[in-house]
């Protein structure tokens, strides 16, 4: 059944020209390190959620980001919030408010959390009211495998599957010798995720099931694959950081659901970053952190797809 649901989004994606994300496991507050045989251990390592998800991107990002990211591009103003799930919190918590700095940031910095930090009811009703539900890691990395396989014209460029989890092939990646088949046509190839939740398709930090952390050298995203390209090829600081904002610009999502939309946001920028502190060592510069908060802000888009078909279904 699984396997004709993976044959089935193949086709579909390719349509579409887009890839998806999937996470291998890491038990949630821990992360790993890497030996020298490339085998992982387990370290003591704070994870993505165990410290808090708003709360964490607060203490490391300055504010004028987390401003950058709660713009709508279309509106000029804010996003909004797009669901009634919070309004028993009072003034500016309505569907129809835009969500800002002081509503999800201090002491109000816990109120948007990822959809497994939420009590299973909330979850539950998110499910009934949204249809919202997510793809378990294994099943989405096959997705972006299928597509891979024929960018590639072969498996395996970027892990092997295995059973419900994978292996990574820590190789470099190899591409084929076909005009537009090369890594910078890679990197800057148009992908797109639609209805992108927490956008665990293009950026795969935590499986979105389980709150696993998955180390960065380990991630399946659209955008991990694309940066993971960019750090093999890349010779130097301005040339990553080059190639890292073009594939930035060629990611893009929409989602309708204002949390959701805001942590898709905080998950790209946060790839940008993680990748790049993998590679470099060191945080990227504010002005490059500038530059791709302002690319995610127009990348990932809120639109209410589901009103839209269902409009342009109705008789004329």
């Amino acid at each position: 059944m699984y396997k004709l649901a993976g044959l089935i989004w193949e086709v579909i994606l390719d349509l579409f020209h887009y890839p998806f994300v999937c996470e291998r496991g890491i038990a949630l507050g821990q992360e790993t390190d890497t030996q020298d045989n490339g085998k992982e251990v387990v370290s003591k390592s704070t994870a993505i959620l165990a410290d808090g998800f708003m709360e964490g991107f607060e203490r490391h990002y300055p504010t004028e980001i987390l401003e950058t990211l709660l713009c709508d591009r279309t509106t000029g103003k804010n996003i909004i919030w797009a669901d009634g799930e919070y309004e028993a919190l009072g003034e500016g918590y309505s569907p129809e408010d835009e969500i800002t700095f002081d509503a999800i940031s201090g002491t109000n910095s816990g109120v948007i959390k990822p959809r497994v930090l939420k009590a299973l009811e909330r979850q539950s009703r998110r499910t009934k009211t949204r249809a919202e539900v997510f793809t378990p890691s294994w099943l989405v990395n096959e997705m972006n495998n299928a597509l891979d396989a024929d960018w590639f014209r072969h498996s395996g460029a970027f892990n092997r599957e295995v059973g419900n989890t994978w292996e990574t092939n820590h190789n470099k990646v190899v591409f084929p010798k076909v005009k537009g088949r090369g890594w910078h046509d890679y990197v800057t190839s148009t992908r797109l995720e639609i209805t992108c939740g927490e956008a665990p398709f293009l950026c795969s930090r935590y499986d979105t099931v389980t709150g696993a952390t998955i180390p960065v050298n380990e991630r399946i995203g659209v955008l991990d694959r694309k940066l993971r390209i960019v750090g093999e090829r890349a010779r130097s600081y301005d040339d990553w950081t080059k190639w890292a904002l073009a594939a930035l610009r060629s990611t893009y999502g929409y989602e309708y659901q204002g949390d959701n939309l805001l942590i898709a946001r905080v998950n790209m920028l946060e790839t940008f970053t993680e990748h790049y502190e993998s590679r470099w060592g060191q945080k990227p510069a504010e002005q490059d952190l500038r530059n791709a908060a302002w690319v995610v802000s127009w990348n990932l888009w809120q639109i209410d797809m589901a009103a839209q078909i269902q409009t342009r279904l109705k008789p004329s």
